[in-house]
């Protein structure tokens, strides 16, 4: 029987011993509970916004013409880091940001897909390194994660995985977006709130991403401040935007109709002369040279033909919409801060992940995924842009990406791009503001040249926060940092960077900056890693890269690059993997994704990597076993979407398969009555990454598709769905006709049977076990 104290003074006592023995225990590395921290009633809040891909210049503070009022608020409240410098890809930055660690030992030494099992590309946070996250909510806050994760190894995104290394398990309380890498922005393909995937068989018509992240992230605000009126927030808004596929609002888009007619050449030189006036830059500093290296090579805009330049115009006004709608959603959150008088006392910070990305090609593509397939014995009708109506660019039914010579516009004035670690991969736009916690002085202009790493921001904050970093996790002592909060330059621009030297290493490419100088490659796949493939800047005089000292100062070269190989061996940056065979090993523990599985009605959607497992490059059976009466229709299964997939279904008494090829459709059928049927469509590997399919109707063959281009790379990106096409459609006809189409009728079960592995199929299977084993004996 509870005993029920006789006095508030009995009450307090009794608590007060309560928290003693509570304080006690807490102290331990294990402690059994603890009393939950508070965190004071002047904590700031803390908005954390990284956007994906962005270039240097695309946002107004930065010299870009685009219309970001919200992003010019902050900064005109706060700082504008010039100096900024981030990993050249997005899991090793991402991972680098929330850690405080070096990429490499944060285990990221590229983004999360496979497992080399090497301790640099382990894929995951390990168990002795908190997150921000985690060290906030210790510290009293509330902790918000809405968009991409990209930090957990894609063999870990299934419903049945260890979920140690998701978001609520990493420190965050609430958790709405997708883990992948990327998705669309018209119809996601898979998202996750919190630990649980989010089943949506139709998406509005008006449905866009970045609308429902701000949707979600103020929602949680709204729900804890229904709750607690004090207690700080820690949000972490990592957007989708503008991560390939490029997809915009239609109202975004009529917005910049025609505003890139003049081309990346005009565009660049408007952006470069701005970030003069602006102060970015001192006067007399001159651009980066037109990119002109093998794979990185700009066009002269005024040379392509006016049909190519009608084109390419149409890639970056999507592009540009998606920033704006960006800025927009910015301005949403700001407004409620500012309604419930919180605005004042909230740190933002605002980054992209890494530099503009080239990734499209020199002439972009309305077929990601067909430019996203990288195999080596791709055959000559491969094709790595499938023509679409120009009208289609933005909208859900094209997968594009811009042609480079945007991502050359968007790194002004720097040199290369996202996975180059010339500046153009890793220079990025830094924007701090908190106006009651770091006012800024009318005399000072907000810019801060000092240099900051991405290692640096995740600390400043927590420093500018008065939150400490958790020095243990799991029992175990944290391991140690390498990043150096900056606060003290924010509040003084007299000061000087707390350090000046950094390495950075992705795909072979490499480089050490050290305050004055700077040595970098971009690295040849294929050719052997010397000292002689140094190129050698003075950075402080040469920003931009332009001239290469390295035979003029072969000394400096020498020393610099024994210190990047000093510091490769303490970051565990070996080996260097210049050609992605690290990443094509793939653990045995994998094996188990590609056995046969029976999928069932209203089973979520699989997740997009477990599906690939049963149909990649390989011979594969899909068995679909139902009962119809007359009119009976629907869809019996589908993989994939708009950028590449198959769907098979029934409508006016035919069996049908749509297969689409990257944009291009192919489609057969059979007729078929009432009654109990199997259906199978049979998949057969043919020399050159072709496949004959079959459709096979009660075990007689009804019709056949012959030499079709298989599904390579990121494709089919939507998982496998069982009696309804959800998300992305394969087919836009089937879904402009019944939108998601689900079958009605009866006993629907769809069992995939892998077959043999093509001869051409790259992965390289690593016996975990066995090595295990040994360890053990």
């Amino acid at each position: 029987m509870p005993i029920i104290p006789e006095s508030a003074q009995e009450y307090a006592r009794g608590y007060e011993r309560f928290a003693g023995t509570a304080a006690e225990l807490s102290s331990q590395s294990t402690p059994a509970w603890t009393v939950p921290p508070t965190a004071g009633e002047d904590a700031p809040n803390v908005i954390l916004m990284l956007v994906d891909d962005m270039g240097f210049s695309d946002i107004a503070p930065f010299g870009g013409e685009i219309d970001t009022p919200h992003l010019d608020a902050v900064s005109d409240d706060g700082y504008r880091l010039t100096n900024y410098r981030t990993a050249p890809m997005c899991s090793p930055a991402r991972a680098a940001l929330l850690t405080g660690l070096n990429p490499h030992r944060a285990g990221f030494a590229t983004v999360a897909h496979g497992d080399a099992g090497y301790p640099g590309a382990t894929l995951q946070i390990a168990d002795d390194v908190p997150t921000i996250a985690e060290s906030f909510r210790a510290g009293g806050y509330a902790t918000f994660l809405v968009g991409k994760w990209h930090l957990t190894k894609e063999s870990l995104l299934n419903d049945a995985a260890d979920k140690s290394s998701w978001p609520l398990q990493r420190g965050f309380d609430r958790y709405f977006g997708s883990m992948d890498g990327f998705t669309t922005l018209h119809q996601p393909h898979r998202l996750v709130s919190d630990n649980s995937p989010l089943t949506v068989d139709d998406f509005p018509d008006d449905y866009y991403l970045t609308d429902d992240l701000t949707d979600r992230a103020l929602g949680m605000i709204k729900a804890l401040r229904a709750s607690e009126g004090h207690k700080p927030f820690f949000l972490y808004f990592a957007h989708q935007a503008v991560h390939a596929p490029l997809q915009a609002k239609p109202g975004d888009l009529d917005k910049y109709r025609g505003a890139y007619q003049s081309g990346w050449d005009h565009i660049r030189d408007i952006r470069f002369r701005r970030q003069i006036e602006q102060g970015l830059f001192p006067e007399g500093t001159e651009p980066g040279p037109r990119n002109t290296a093998p794979g990185a090579e700009v066009a002269v805009w005024d040379e392509l033909t006016p049909e190519r330049q009608d084109l390419f115009a149409r890639y970056m006004e999507t592009y540009a919409a998606m920033i704006d709608n960006l800025d927009q959603n910015l301005g949403r959150l700001i407004s409620h801060l500012k309604r419930i008088g919180e605005y004042e006392n909230t740190i933002i910070a605002f980054t992209s992940d890494n530099g503009a990305t080239g990734e499209g090609g020199a002439a972009g593509t309305r077929s990601y995924f067909s430019q996203f397939g990288f195999h080596a014995d791709l055959p000559e009708r491969w094709q790595r842009d499938v023509p679409r109506d120009p009208d289609l660019i933005g909208g859900p039914r094209a997968f594009v990406h811009y042609p480079r010579g945007w991502a050359y516009a968007s790194n002004t004035p720097f040199r290369y791009y996202k996975r180059d670690t010339f500046e153009g991969g890793v220079h990025a736009p830094l924007l701090l503001s908190w106006p009651r916690g770091l006012p800024r002085r009318a005399s000072d202009d907000g810019l801060r040249d000092q240099f900051a790493y991405v290692t640096d921001l995740g600390l400043t904050l927590l420093d500018l926060a008065g939150v400490p970093r958790l020095s243990r996790r799991n029992g175990v002592a944290a391991k140690e940092v390498d990043g150096v909060p900056f606060a003290r330059l924010l509040r003084d621009r007299s000061e000087p960077s707390p350090r000046t030297t950094q390495y950075s290493e992705m795909v072979g490419n490499r480089s050490l900056y050290d305050g004055r100088w700077k040595i970098v490659t971009r690295h040849l796949p294929g050719t052997a890693f010397t000292d002689t493939e140094w190129e050698l800047y003075d950075i402080a005089a040469d920003p931009t890269e332009r001239h290469d000292l390295a035979a003029q100062n072969p000394e400096i070269v020498q020393q610099m690059a024994a210190q990047w190989n000093r510091e490769a061996w303490h970051n565990t940056v070996f080996p260097l993997d210049d050609d992605g065979t690290t990443r094509s090993f793939r653990p045995s523990t994998d094996l188990v994704y590609e056995q046969p599985v029976t999928l069932y009605p209203d089973t979520p959607t699989l997740e997009r990597y477990r599906s690939s497992k049963l149909i990649r490059l390989r011979d594969v059976e899909i068995a679909a076993r139902f009962s119809m009466a007359g009119e009976d229709a629907g869809v019996l299964v589908a993989h994939g979407d708009q950028g590449g997939g198959y769907v098979l279904f029934i409508e006016d008494g035919q069996v049908c398969v749509s297969y689409n090829q990257f944009g291009e459709m192919q489609r057969i059928a059979a007729p078929i009555g009432p009654g109990t049927h199997e259906v199978v469509v049979r998949f057969t590997c043919r020399p050159e990454l072709a496949w004959d399919v079959a459709l096979i109707v009660d075990g007689q063959q009804r019709a056949r598709l012959d030499d079709l281009l298989q599904m390579l790379g990121m494709a089919p990106f939507t998982g496998i769905s069982v009696g309804v096409d959800r998300g992305s459609p394969v087919d836009w006809n089937l879904h402009e006709r019944f939108r998601s189409f689900p079958f009605t009728g009866s006993e629907l079960e769809v069992t995939y049977t892998p077959g043999e592995r093509a001869a051409y199929n790259p992965e390289v299977i690593k016996q975990v076990e066995r090595v295990v084993n040994r360890m053990y004996e």
